[in-house]
């Protein structure tokens, strides 16, 4: 599979970044997979974005979870469609399908670490998006 991988339009690599977080624990929820729905339909760098692109995307991303170097290759492919001044976004996303089931286990945390690792993402600005993530999502 890695020597055919597909391209990933920018958007699709947003979600492949979301999908990446929600699938990182094999036991994606349905509020997880909610979030990345509401957020396709409600972000505005999605405004042009075919949502029937979800499903190949995500695929994508569980075949490639169950390669070797699958998540390197995942990185490799969201970091050559991904503008850098859409790494922030990508983590915002990620934090939110994370956070979006009132539950934050130790797979989904180190998935995070690496987005964080892998797109560069500034210490204290990630801080502030996991805290925002957070409140965002928190219950009464």
């Amino acid at each position: 599979m890695t020597d055919s991988l597909p391209s990933f339009s920018p958007c699709d690599a947003l979600v492949a970044v979301m999908v990446a977080v929600s699938a990182s624990d094999q036991n994606p929820r349905t509020a997880e997979l909610v979030a990345i729905e509401r957020a396709v339909n409600h972000t505005p760098v999605f405004a042009d974005y075919d949502i029937d692109r979800i499903r190949a995307v995500s695929q994508t991303v569980v075949t490639l979870f169950e390669e070797e170097d699958g998540l390197d290759a995942l990185f490799g492919l969201v970091r050559a469609a991904l503008p850098e001044k859409l790494y922030d976004t990508a983590y915002v996303l990620a934090c939110d399908v994370a956070a979006s089931d009132g539950r934050l286990g130790e797979i989904e945390a180190e998935m995070l670490a690496e987005i964080r690792d892998q797109l560069d993402i500034e210490r204290l600005h990630a801080a502030a998006i996991e805290l925002a993530a957070r409140a965002r999502h928190r219950l009464l």
